[in-house]
């Protein structure tokens, strides 16, 4: 029920949004404004942040609202998979996060590689695309399509950075505990999947 009511919220504030950019009449920003702040409100009841947290989210942008995108980075050794671990949450992850302007998706899996792991690695193919309202996905602040990529390790010695406290190879039968908001141990039974079958998943 409260992932309903969040998604509800999330799309009032997106409703909203648009129509306070794109409106030319007075009243009816007010009305959008008036709508964003009933989104506000309704996230407040039902997660544990902070309103001034929630308006911050819901209100630092502007223009006709679009799903964020997060790139991630899938890297095989030996049939183990590449971690690092969030110093966020103390949870692991594929390497990755939000794509940046002017970087192509394959660029985007190779920098955050590095930056986050310490290993160079050259992108190979897509494996994924997929919607974060679907695949046991925690409830999240934004609406993310994560695209996930198989890439190819060249070279390079582990390490943390300074999102990450650690990187490592893990045993696909024996993850450690993942952090679900960026990655679930569905998504990884989906890449295993793709791996084999050479298909790209999109949903």
């Amino acid at each position: 029920m409260e992932n309903n009511i969040l998604k509800i919220a999330k799309q009032i504030q997106a409703i909203s949004q648009s129509g306070i950019r794109f409106t030319k009449d007075h009243f009816d920003k007010q009305r959008f404004e008036e709508l964003r702040e009933l989104s506000v409100q309704l996230v407040a009841q039902v997660t544990d942040a902070k309103i001034e947290k929630i308006k911050d989210l819901f209100t630092c942008e502007t223009g006709f609202q679009t799903p964020k995108v997060d790139v991630r980075a899938v890297v095989i050794e030996n049939g183990e998979i590449l971690l690092t671990k969030e110093k966020s949450d103390d949870k692991w992850s594929l390497p990755g996060g939000y794509a940046d302007v002017n970087y192509s998706p394959n660029t985007i899996a190779e920098k955050e590689v590095y930056e986050e792991t310490g290993l160079r690695v050259k992108a190979n193919r897509t494996l994924a695309i997929i919607d974060t309202n679907k695949h046991n996905f925690p409830p999240l602040e934004y609406h993310f399509y994560k695209i996930v990529i198989l890439c190819d390790k060249i070279d390079g010695e582990l390490r943390g950075s300074d999102e990450t406290q650690e990187s490592r190879f893990f045993k696909l039968e024996n993850l450690p505990e993942l952090s679900v908001k960026r990655n679930t141990y569905e998504l990884i039974d989906l890449i295993q999947e793709k791996i084999k079958d050479k298909q790209t998943y999109s949903d």
